[in-house]
């Protein structure tokens, strides 16, 4: 039909009623237009909120499909250098551990309600909480067999004393070697008991001379084989501490430097212990010419140890006593070796 022949046909419609019908259809299409706009920002804005929603989240998060985790709807940034987590997670299970880049992670899968394909992925940074846990079973492990080793080792010590006084000269260099490893081994237990039961602090006025005597003799007396030139200095001065602790500590800063001499490739080193006044602080430094540190990230880990012979508590035992000290424990950067603050004791003592 042409339009000539349409528009007569019309001719008896009401062309007002017509004419009012696609107004009114015209302006509800306008408001379906407006309607629409105002639903797709409202869509846009509910997208950004649980965009920044997740993002603010510490742990990472990921949005997957159902069926494939690999296929990821959304994430979050602290996700980035996670995204090979995806690949080891066992979708049978709603909750695992996973061990990653020394890291272990708690793993959780959440099914998201309704008809949405989707589902939701967390990962908790546990690994402080397991460390705790394998370092308190570890400690209860050694605290018991440090019990049980000690009365043996007592015994043989006693032994050994009295067969010194009784040895002739060629016989004398083995007793004393004896002594030297049975001493370790006392040093050993002594750290494990004290680091496992925990560290009581009693401050008094400590002379450092009489410091310095007792590292003297600890350094006369530890086992070595190369020929160390060990400088002490120490000022007659006094420091406020535990005098006992004092002493622990700093053996194992020494005996930590005699050992790196000793796995060196050099004949000979040197060792160093020196005092000075900072501001509000008593520094003691120890510094070494032995083998640089090979993993400092454990440097004091318990029960960890840088050195072929360490047991891994010495530096450990000696930073629980120094914050016990309420100071701290700072590692050399220029100069191989460490920095002991200790506050100095502001209130005159009686």
């Amino acid at each position: 039909m042409s339009n000539r022949a349409l528009a007569e046909n019309f001719k008896d419609i009401d062309k007002e009623s017509l004419k009012k019908t696609l107004e009114e259809v015209i302006e509800r299409t306008f408001d379906l237009e407006k309607e629409y706009k105002l639903l797709k920002k409202s869509v846009k804005e509910f997208q950004n909120l649980i965009a920044q929603t997740i993002e603010s989240q510490p742990n990472p998060i990921w949005i997957v499909e159902r069926n494939d985790y690999k296929n990821i709807f959304l994430q979050n940034s602290a996700s980035d250098n996670l995204s090979s987590l995806i690949k080891d997670i066992n979708p049978q299970l709603s909750e695992q551990e996973i061990e990653q880049d020394n890291k272990i992670f708690l793993v959780k899968i959440n099914q998201v309600d309704g008809d949405y394909d989707k589902i939701i992925i967390t990962a908790t940074d546990i690994t402080q909480q397991k460390r705790s846990e394998r370092l308190a079973s570890m400690g209860q492990v050694a605290a018991h067999l440090s019990h049980e080793i000690r009365n043996p080792i007592g015994s043989i010590s006693l032994l050994c004393s009295t067969l010194a006084r009784s040895a002739d000269k060629d016989q004398k260099p083995l007793v004393e070697e004896m002594k030297r490893a049975i001493g370790r081994v006392e040093r050993i237990i002594k750290s494990t008991l004290l680091f496992t039961k925990g560290i009581g602090v009693t401050k008094k006025r400590v002379p450092l001379e009489k410091l310095k005597e007792e590292i003297r003799n600890s350094f006369e007396s530890y086992q070595k084989t190369k020929d160390i030139d060990f400088t002490i200095e120490l000022e007659n001065k006094e420091i406020y501490a535990d005098f006992d602790l004092m002493i622990i500590t700093l053996q194992n800063f020494l005996y930590n430097a005699v050992d790196a001499i000793e796995e060196s490739n050099d004949l000979s080193g040197e060792i160093k212990i020196s005092f000075k006044k900072e501001n509000r602080y008593d520094t003691i430094t120890v510094t070494d010419t032995g083998i640089e540190i090979k993993d400092k990230n454990i440097l004091f880990e318990p029960f960890q140890s840088t050195k072929t012979k360490g047991h891994g508590l010495g530096l450990a035992l000696s930073l629980e006593i120094i914050k016990a000290h309420n100071g701290r424990i700072e590692l050399l950067e220029e100069t191989k070796g460490f920095k002991i603050y200790l506050e100095q004791n502001q209130t005159p003592l009686l």
